[in-house]
């Protein structure tokens, strides 16, 4: 697993570079000294993984994250325990304490085993495209979630912003809908109209519609209209 080091101490990257040799399935792949540094390694690189310090000169681990378009697996490290309940809010894979301990380590690297993705390295070297398999950021407002695309079944224009719909949320992005369509894999997700962007695993049932469309129903309940313009590229999508 591609893994990179952010951290703005240098005692502390060394420190934990040497407890990771001992996991053959850890490739460290680099080093950040900070958040903006970890950002160009991020998108240069494509990490699985990074340990991630919090508090660093100029931005935050916490402002780095929201600045990034596919988030890999986040392990925090820091030596300030308050951050604990504000990394777990950020849903990440776990967090240590500085100094890092070898065997609160190991645990952590045995979660990731236990949740560890398919690497989707591969296809967004060739395809620049965010997959299903991807996972994002999405803040509104102090509440924060890392959410895999694949879980994500609907994004809906609202004014200047993308409501965005997963499990029992529907937080707010401000985006639009138009730049995320061009990042997203048109394998998986389908522009239905001006207003929606649906995610075509998650469709459940497509009925006739008034003037030509069609409406669809996905597995939480919404229904989205696909206009009569994109109907028969829907239809093709869906084999139908």
């Amino acid at each position: 697993m591609k893994t990179l080091i952010v951290d703005d101490e240098r005692l502390a990257r060394k420190e934990l570079n040497s407890l990771l040799a001992e996991f053959t399935e850890i490739e460290v792949i680099g080093e950040a000294v900070n958040a903006d540094d970890a950002y160009d390694k991020i998108n240069e690189l494509n990490p699985d993984l990074i340990f991630l310090d919090i508090q660093m000169p100029g931005k935050t681990g916490f402002e780095l994250l929201e600045s990034l378009e596919k988030v890999p697996k986040v392990i925090f490290t820091t030596a300030y325990d308050q951050f604990a309940l504000k990394a777990f809010e950020y849903n990440a894979l776990d967090y240590l304490l500085k100094p890092i301990d070898a065997e609160r380590l190991t645990n952590s690297i045995n979660k990731l085993k236990e949740d560890e993705p398919v690497s989707s390295s591969q296809f967004v070297q060739q395809t620049h495209k965010l997959m299903s398999s991807d996972q994002v950021f999405v803040k509104d407002g102090e509440k924060c979630w890392f959410v895999k695309l694949e879980n994500i079944r609907l994004f809906e224009s609202d004014g200047n912003y993308i409501k965005v719909y997963f499990e029992t949320f529907r937080p707010m992005i401000h985006k639009s809908l138009n730049a995320l369509d061009e990042k997203l894999d048109g394998r998986s997700f389908f522009r239905a109209s001006r207003k929606h962007i649906i995610n075509l695993g998650w469709v459940d049932t497509i009925e006739p519609w008034f003037n030509g469309g069609l409406m669809v129903q996905l597995k939480g309940g919404e229904r989205v209209e696909v206009s009569r313009r994109q109907a028969s590229r829907f239809k093709e999508k869906m084999s139908l």
